[in-house]
């Protein structure tokens, strides 16, 4: 299982704007086909101002995920649009640990 998460550091006044933006890469991850993943938002402490996290059942479904959003247009017009809202972006990429 791999598990892909991304984090959102919004600009100031921004984290609005950044939630609705992550709402659209999502609606458009279902246009795709793909799964939609998880939107966060930080209810209180510090960190991001909005996570979105997916979980895919292996590698290859994880790199067919990325071809699929590297392929779309409308999908890297969505995420140029969200770095122009953030200050910070953070993508991590872990695998399960099938022995706990």
């Amino acid at each position: 299982m791999i598990v892909e998460a991304t984090n959102y550091f919004a600009k100031e006044g921004k984290a609005p704007a950044v939630l609705q933006q992550r709402r659209k890469a999502t609606a458009i991850r279902r246009e795709l086909g793909l799964e939609p993943g998880e939107i966060l938002v930080r209810r209180e402490g510090s960190g991001p101002d909005v996570r979105w996290e997916c979980r895919f059942p292996s590698l290859a479904a994880y790199e067919a995920d990325m071809a699929a959003r590297a392929g779309s247009e409308a999908f890297t017009q969505a995420r140029q649009a969200m770095h122009t809202l953030v200050e910070r972006f953070e993508r991590h990429v872990f695998e399960m640990d099938e022995n706990s």
